[in-house]
């Protein structure tokens, strides 16, 4: 195999096609068994998985975990850029009286190694998407955080290379395989809300505290800053752009609605088409958090798409949000509205309708778990996993756009066959990303 330094300056650097954005693809897809490639390198159905991890903060030790409870599953070696981390995850492997993993802080030394069939990417944002299409180059299965990548074009790039090279990519936006969600989203897809026009999203959150305004400082000792900013601009090293609250800043991630905008638009749109939003709109600001961030505390976005509509907020400091909820889906149609969140889902008829009955479904429990089994379970299968590299973009794509219409100002329009925004230049600019040098994404070059 072609080494991984050798495939960021010299691998394939433009797309050779762009193809349709929907879950359509990884519905089509789910009943037959994906091509498979390097066949003696994938694991057989009694086989151990060897699993690499890049990125072992709080998220990736806690992926780790769930991973580890699953008996076939080893750990060889672990990544990251930082030394608490690697030991976190050390100790995540001893808990789980696995033998000690070798430790490496360059992720290309974990795509190399022979003894990993798959990795899991818990990086911050503007780290998903390198290591993702590299790990399919190398014939690695990927388990990667929401979202897919920090932009479209980078969720693109990804899910051409898991196609191209017939990788099993799973999404970790774990609601996607929740009992009572799966079923609630098939309420809606049944035609029993009739006619379903209005669908809204929202995560009213009382927790977060504001991370005020240090000053720029020297990294931490030991920490390789230069590579932790990898293709992102080169700034000073300050903490509150590091670790957790990267998600803040525009050079790394999309704020709120990247991070609990995507498993809730996933939610949302798992009861309705797989055709993109036509139009987006969207406005906000920093009302509530008095500190350094970038990306706003509270937003609303939306998206006009061809027979319904989709309205996303979140805000900061306040936790009561829309039917008592801090946070959750709702799908209204003719007949009645569907409320959704962890606590269950509920049913609540129209007035002037008889056709349905009110309803109250519990929780099913967490589903981190069964989105983990599903995924090592098509590792071995080579089925199409629920929240494949297709649908994990086009969710991950709806919550960039609504970004990009924050971020213009502009109602913008998408042309969701070709990805473009079509209505104006400088926010079709942020449907792609400019690495820094030396770093370079295949397939990650728009024509």
């Amino acid at each position: 195999m072609q080494n991984l330094e050798n495939l960021i300056s010299g691998g394939i650097t433009r797309r050779s096609f762009v193809a349709k954005t929907a879950f359509a693809a990884g519905a089509l897809g789910a009943a037959g068994p994906l091509a498979r490639r390097a066949r003696a390198a994938e694991p057989g159905a009694s086989d151990k998985i060897r699993v690499g991890i890049i990125g072992c903060g709080k998220q990736g030790a806690r992926d780790l975990d769930f991973f580890l409870k699953n008996p076939e599953v080893e750990c060889p070696v672990i990544c990251d850029l930082d030394d608490a981390h690697i030991a976190a995850g050390v100790k995540v492997c001893e808990n789980n009286t696995r033998k000690a993993p070798e430790t490496t802080k360059d992720f290309r030394r974990v795509l190399d190694r022979k003894d990993v069939d798959a990795v899991i990417i818990a990086t911050p944002d503007h780290w998903h998407a390198l290591p993702c299409v590299l790990a399919c180059q190398a014939g690695k299965d990927v388990y990667v955080e929401k979202p897919l990548a920090k932009t479209i074009d980078e969720g693109r790039a990804i899910a051409t290379a898991a196609r191209k090279y017939c990788r099993i990519v799973q999404m970790g936006s774990q609601w996607r395989s929740c009992n009572h969600i799966v079923e609630a989203a098939d309420f809606v897809k049944s035609g029993k809300l009739g006619k379903v026009s209005m669908v809204r999203a929202w995560a009213w959150l009382d927790w977060q505290p504001t991370m005020g305004r240090p000053a720029d400082e020297k990294p931490p000792e030991g920490m390789d800053y230069d590579m932790w900013l990898g293709p992102a601009p080169r700034r000073p090293f300050n903490k509150n752009r590091f670790h957790y609250n990267f998600r803040w800043f525009w050079d790394y991630a999309g704020g709120l609605m990247t991070d609990w905008g995507v498993h809730l638009i996933n939610m949302a749109l798992m009861g309705m088409g797989t055709a993109a939003p036509r139009t987006v709109c969207s406005s906000g600001g920093i009302y509530v958090q008095d500190d350094m961030r970038e990306t706003p505390d509270s937003q609303m976005a939306l998206y006009e798409f061809p027979d319904f509509m989709l309205v996303w907020e979140h805000k900061s400091g306040m936790g009561v949000g829309l039917n008592g909820r801090s946070w959750g889906v709702s799908w209204s149609g003719t007949e009645g509205t569907i409320f959704l969140n962890d606590l269950g889902y509920e049913v609540v008829t129209e007035k002037r309708m008889a056709n349905l009955d009110n309803v109250r479904v519990r929780p099913s429990g967490s589903p981190q778990a069964q989105h983990v089994r599903n995924f090592l379970d098509c590792v071995k299968s080579r089925q199409r996993p629920v929240l494949d590299a297709d649908a994990g973009h086009f969710v991950s794509t709806v919550a960039h756009l609504g970004n990009i219409a924050y971020r213009t100002g502009q109602k913008i329009v998408w042309d969701g066959d070709r990805e473009k925004v079509t209505s104006h230049k400088s926010a079709d600019k942020l449907v792609g990303v400019k690495y820094r040098r030396p770093w370079d994404l295949p397939f990650g070059k728009r024509e």
